[in-house]
């Protein structure tokens, strides 16, 4: 049980499960309906790994060495070979995008969001503390653009409804949530080590009001879309839904360990896979 417990920390901390969390972009597909060939989902999870794996190496550069925040501590630790891969997974996937998609918009708009990405992680960084907050919301705006991105360049706006809409709101508030709450469970490591976040600007009874009330909101507006939602859309309201309870029943169990929280919460994720059968 430790050693998969222990495989499991190593995924985590090499960002590893980001990747295989990029059912998200499988989630748009269907929500959008639009057929995408396995290659763009391997693409996807270079990008994906490429920017956490970034961000992680930046926090690891201004985190005090020898911290008992065990990523933070990995990062330093194998810092130059993390680095060496980051720059051979972004050449690999600039080479990869080319191939894909040619000289067109998915190309340039996905170059176009990259640098966005980069600019606004760096910006943020440099910001005075009362604007830490702006962290989760950037990191999961940007997660949820990254993943829907292709889909919605293949996809019609003609064919845009309000449950699309909503539909993508609430992935979106899904993913801040499971940030937030993140930020919460290292609220006691960040502040330690100057690491900005949204409890560096709220007490942590605060955020857990937030965290709650965010909760509430994503389970009480996805139940009632499976009850009042088109059936096409029922099935993406019940994923949110489902994925939502876990988070919550999970963050405020009193049993579990910080540890264990983060295990279930991440897992979730995993869910949007299930579409593979639908």
């Amino acid at each position: 049980m430790n050693s998969i417990k222990e495989l499991y920390q190593r995924l985590t901390w090499l960002s590893l499960d980001v990747v295989f969390a990029m059912g998200g972009m499988l989630f748009f597909s269907r929500l959008l309906r639009v057929q995408l060939h396995w290659t763009i989902y391997a693409l996807l999870g270079m990008a994906v790994w490429a920017i956490y794996t970034f961000d992680h190496l930046m926090d690891a550069r201004v985190h005090p060495t020898g911290s008992k925040m065990d990523r933070h501590g990995f990062h330093q630790k194998h810092g130059l070979a993390l680095w060496f891969f980051l720059v051979v997974v972004v050449l690999m996937g600039l080479y990869g995008a080319y191939v894909v998609f040619g000289i067109g918009k998915e190309l340039f708009a996905g170059g176009i969001l990259g640098v966005i990405i980069l600019l606004v992680m760096l910006a943020i960084r440099g910001l005075p503390p009362r604007f830490h907050w702006l962290k989760e919301l950037n990191t999961a705006i940007f997660y949820v653009i990254g993943i829907a991105l292709i889909p919605f360049l293949r996809f019609s706006f003609l064919d845009w409804t309000w449950e699309t809409g909503i539909i993508t709101s609430g992935y979106i508030a899904l993913a801040y949530l499971n940030l937030i709450m993140l930020s919460f469970l290292d609220a006691g490591k960040d502040q330690a080590s100057g690491y900005g976040s949204l409890i560096s600007v709220l007490s942590k009874d605060q955020l857990n009001q937030v965290i709650r009330i965010l909760c509430i909101a994503i389970i009480v507006v996805f139940f009632g879309g499976i009850i009042f939602l088109p059936s096409f859309y029922k099935v993406f309201s019940s994923l949110i839904l489902i994925m939502g309870l876990i988070h919550y029943l999970t963050f405020f169990n009193p049993k579990l360990s910080s540890t264990q929280i983060r295990y279930r919460m991440e897992a979730t994720f995993f869910l949007p896979w299930i579409l593979l059968v639908w």
